[in-house]
């Protein structure tokens, strides 16, 4: 093994002649560290097996991608060679190995960048890259500085890293491979254990046991940040506990007053000991409103000024795919509204698709709502069927595309139709992403143009490449 390809070297700058290596770089993990490195002045190398918005984006900022498994388009000089779990077989991985070039998981990297700052690791099944981002956003906009490892684009920059000469790390903890158990936290955020990831954990009490693993990994005199009567963290030994919520005053803090403004919100924050009056937070989904609360508390423990943090919040335009707004609410001539509020989401998990649902339909009581899914993995399709025709049936209208493979290869027996059957509405469809297309072709011209409804996309795989063709079908509409 080349002991210049260390990981310390990179991070110290002791290899900066070798080059580094990303398998499966357009994954939105990976990307973060690659970027990390690129800013330190490391060339910076990448294979993906396609090419993405992300992938694009990564080019123009100069780092090198290609998208051909053949090893001649591998350089020369590479000292360290970073992948993704979520790659399995793989050629350029497997000449990697075979070459005996160091080869480390991303969480490694991640655990030796993080060796010696002041952490603030975010985990939980679902949330954890709006509260980060969140988190990440108050630190950059108050001045207290950050390096920010995000699961998310931070809309508000246009990335999801950034990197301060302040040596704090916020942190997207991943429970995807136990990655998150390689962190050392100096305040962990925990804000789901919903089932997930059963390909790797087997079964919801082990899953749940590695977060209590995570709760124990934080340092001596930190803290611990957990959404309100979330099971087993009374398991987790960290002394300073705090409990947040949507509203239930038994947490330790918890919001209250809750106004719905221009498709967004207004609340209070209630501590303890203080209360943080009239935060105006403009991203949708009332779960946002409680990912926000948590991320308060944070800025309140690091001492952040209540104003920036007040302001910063306001300022706070929320992270792509995660309740986007593509088409917002705009007021038409007749005094209703020009149809129609187009949303894009990343859910791929029935909680989050229930949130997500319950959230549209408490910001648009009146409208219809239409959902567009894709599901994502043969393996969480199988385990979650019933739960997911559950959340589904939340809307008024569901249209489910084939199931992303992702990682996976397929299940015999198991498609899109095991959820559909079980769909509680006459009003659902199964479609193709063609399909897709032509059936919004044909809606937009048949509807309500003053008061029409609301349509939501929602998924994990390559769902986000029909928003723009969608999009523009339904602004036509319009015009």
């Amino acid at each position: 093994m080349n002991e210049s390809g260390n990981i310390t070297g990179f991070i110290d700058g002791t290899s900066a002649e070798k080059a580094i290596f990303f398998v499966g770089i357009g994954g939105i993990g990976m990307s973060a560290i690659a970027r990390y490195f690129h800013s330190k002045g490391i060339p910076v190398f990448g294979y993906d097996k396609t090419e993405s918005a992300l992938t694009k984006q990564l080019i123009k900022e100069g780092i090198q991608i290609t998208y051909s498994d053949e090893v001649s388009a591998i350089p020369s000089n590479i000292g360290l060679v970073v992948y993704t779990p979520a790659i399995k077989e793989n050629m350029v991985l497997d000449y990697f190995r075979s070459h005996n070039y160091q080869v480390v998981k991303r969480s490694d990297v991640l655990q030796a960048i993080s060796a010696t700052s002041f952490n603030i690791c975010v985990g939980g099944t679902h949330g954890k890259t709006t509260i980060s981002a969140m988190i990440a956003h108050i630190l950059r906009h108050s001045g207290f500085g950050c390096n920010a490892f995000l699961g998310g684009i931070a809309s508000n920059y246009g990335t999801n890293f950034w990197s301060s000469a302040n040596d704090v790390c916020v942190i997207e903890a991943d429970e995807y491979d136990r990655s998150f158990l390689k962190l050392s936290p100096d305040i962990a955020i925990i804000s789901a254990m919903d089932a997930d990831h059963l390909d790797i954990y087997g079964d919801e009490a082990t899953m749940q046991q590695a977060f209590v693993d995570f709760g124990n990994k934080i340092k001596e005199g930190g803290m611990l940040v957990a959404k309100f009567g979330l099971k087993k963290i009374s398991e987790i030994e960290a002394i300073n506990k705090i409990s947040y919520s949507l509203g239930n005053e038994a947490a330790t803090v918890f919001a209250s007053s809750i106004k719905i403004v221009e498709g967004g919100y207004q609340f209070d924050v209630f501590f303890q000991n203080k209360i943080i009056p009239n935060v105006s937070l403009k991203v949708g989904g009332m779960h946002n409103v409680e990912n926000a609360v948590a991320a308060i508390i944070v800025a309140n423990e690091l001492k952040i000024d209540t104003e920036k943090i007040r302001d910063a919040v306001a300022g706070f335009n929320g992270v792509k795919r995660r309740f986007e707004y593509i088409i917002p609410m705009k007021e038409g001539n007749a005094g209703g509204y020009i149809y129609p509020v187009f949303i894009d989401d990343y859910a791929h998990h029935p909680e989050e698709l229930k949130m997500l649902l319950k959230s549209a339909r408490t910001l648009f009581p009146q409208r219809k709502i239409t959902v567009i899914f894709q599901p994502h993995l043969f393996t969480r399709t199988t385990d979650f069927r019933n739960e997911f025709a559950a959340s589904l049936s939340l809307a008024d209208a569901i249209l489910l595309l084939p199931i992303y493979p992702a990682r996976e290869q397929p299940i015999e027996g198991v498609t899109s139709k095991i959820i559909f059957d079980k769909i509680d509405t006459d009003n659902k469809l199964m479609v193709t992403k063609e399909g897709l297309l032509d059936w919004a072709k044909e809606e937009a011209k048949k509807r309500d143009k003053d008061f029409g409804e609301v349509i939501i996309t929602a998924g994990a795989g390559d769902i986000d490449a029909l928003v723009l063709p969608l999009k523009e079908i339904f602004q036509q509409a319009i015009n």
